[in-house]
């Protein structure tokens, strides 16, 4: 006769693997419903439903707050992108080419995008947060964690032309609105079945890279002195 306690124990692993699926179906969900109306919009009773969970407390249940609930699906695709980070940053060495830089920060989004197929949501998903002034330090923090994007920052500074500091502040904030918004915006063509100038995510990567290095290296014109 089995014991209680190994019965118990036995069905450990199932409810383990019926919760991640219950969580997975939430991530999944709650990613969809704020790409497309922002995060803020949508209830935690929404996305439960959307989820197929009868429990309107689920999503509070296996997440906590919303702001919980962002950050877990921020961590759901930063591993993945990581990972194709530093395999770029192991490749190029130390590599003195600006191109190579701003490469590592375009290319592993896009090949994790394409890796997806259609529709995608977290391009969209990343742009509502970002334009959320309560929720972009989550985004900027997740970030700011990852080994190689710091690494590929540093990098990319050690290779530009010596700017000025204002100048670089505003090229910086315009480098990741450019990166954020235009990704958001091919995610958004293909999920509505809208031509896009691109054919693929390589192509649309190569094109957003050429920008980019464009931007960082354009000539900078001194401000004018006043009255004139």
């Amino acid at each position: 006769m089995m014991s209680r306690t190994a019965g118990n124990d036995a069905g450990k692993p199932v409810r383990g693997e019926r919760a991640h699926a219950t969580r997975e179906l939430i991530l999944t969900a709650a990613e969809r419903l704020f790409a497309e109306h922002g995060v803020f919009a949508v209830s935690n009773r929404q996305v439960s439903e959307a989820a197929g969970q009868g429990n309107n407390t689920a999503v509070g249940y296996h997440f906590g707050t919303k702001i919980d609930l962002v950050r877990a699906i921020a961590r759901r695709h930063s591993a993945p992108i990581e990972e194709l980070r530093q395999r770029m940053v192991a490749e190029i060495g130390a590599s003195t080419d600006v191109r190579d830089w701003v490469a590592c920060l375009v290319r592993p989004v896009a090949e994790h995008l394409a890796a997806m197929g259609s529709p995608t949501w977290f391009a969209r998903f990343g742009a509502q947060v970002m334009t959320d002034p309560a929720l972009r330090p989550i985004m900027v923090e997740e970030s700011q964690s990852s080994p190689s994007v710091v690494r590929i920052v540093d990098e990319l500074n050690r290779c530009l032309p010596d700017l000025p500091a204002d100048v670089h502040a505003e090229r910086s904030d315009m480098a990741r609105q450019l990166l954020v918004h235009m990704v958001a915006e091919r995610e958004r063509a293909l999920a509505e079945g809208t031509p896009t100038p691109r054919a693929s995510w390589h192509d649309a990567a190569t094109g957003l890279i050429d920008a980019l290095v464009g931007l960082w290296l354009a000539p900078v014109t001194a401000p004018s002195r006043p009255g004139e």
